[in-house]
């Protein structure tokens, strides 16, 4: 007779097998040969706009975007470069077990980010009203904060690689006038720290010390390295066919 512990351990062993034996990973044991006429698909743990377009800007068309459904909300002492490099990774894992049997996407890179703005060890989340919007604005007048990425790349054979870019940024002191006007400009919205600097936030910013893309939303330098050290073809991309010049 089958007793009620080994009777668990045989449902846990059913309800996790579909997991351990994905497409995803089928295709990665499977590790076929190179072939020119494949190319290797993207996906990314995000539905930003900007982030979409950061990447057009070098080249790359994600093939797919999965974002997340994760609490983004920093755990009791939590700093601020743990909170990006956990969320990123739980964003990217997410994406991938959401593709992991998707015939079209199964074999693919996966690519999340996580920013965040910091004064100290104070975390300023996006702001959901508009006066948590207006305390952003007012904490970071007339002083230097931090903006944080952690990036996250799953490679189709599922190895982790992370990293954390962290750019510094002063504002100017901010006169009740210009706080007010970008409050009813309302670019403050989905956006990490109450502004965006490629907007007219961009009249507060004294000086950048770092990444410029990093504080759009996803440093283009490091993910482009890190995909290309993992063998995704970003520059195959950049020559047009036809428009070459003759050697």
């Amino acid at each position: 007779m089958t007793s009620p512990k080994a009777a668990l351990l045989t449902v846990l062993s059913r309800i996790d097998s579909p997991r351990r034996s994905t497409l995803r990973r089928e295709l990665a044991r499977a590790k076929p040969g190179k072939d020119a006429d494949s190319r290797p698909k993207l996906v990314l743990a995000s539905a930003s706009p900007r982030r979409v377009t950061l990447l057009a800007q070098v080249g790359i068309e994600p093939d797919a975007l999965r974002p997340s459904d994760i609490d983004e909300v920093p755990g009791r002492g939590e700093m601020p470069r743990s909170l990006v490099t956990r969320l990123s990774r739980a964003k990217a894992e997410e994406a991938r077990d959401q593709i992991a049997n998707d015939r079209e996407l199964a074999g693919a890179y996966i690519v999340a980010a996580d920013t965040i703005v910091a004064v100290g060890r104070r975390i300023l989340m996006k702001p959901r009203f508009v006066e948590e919007a207006e305390a952003c604005l007012e904490l970071l007048s007339g002083r230097a904060h931090r903006v944080l990425t952690g990036v996250c790349l799953i490679t189709p054979d599922d190895r982790i690689r992370q990293k954390i870019v962290d750019t510094r940024v002063r504002f100017k002191r901010l006169s009740k006038v210009e706080i007010d006007a970008y409050l009813a400009s309302r670019e403050w919205r989905d956006k990490a720290g109450g502004y965006g600097i490629q907007g007219l936030a961009g009249a507060f910013v004294q000086r950048i010390d770092g990444s410029y893309t990093n504080v759009v939303g996803l440093p283009l330098a490091e993910i482009v390295n890190m995909l290309v050290g993992e063998g995704f073809p970003i520059h195959a991309t950049w020559s047009k066919p036809g428009e070459l010049e003759p050697a």
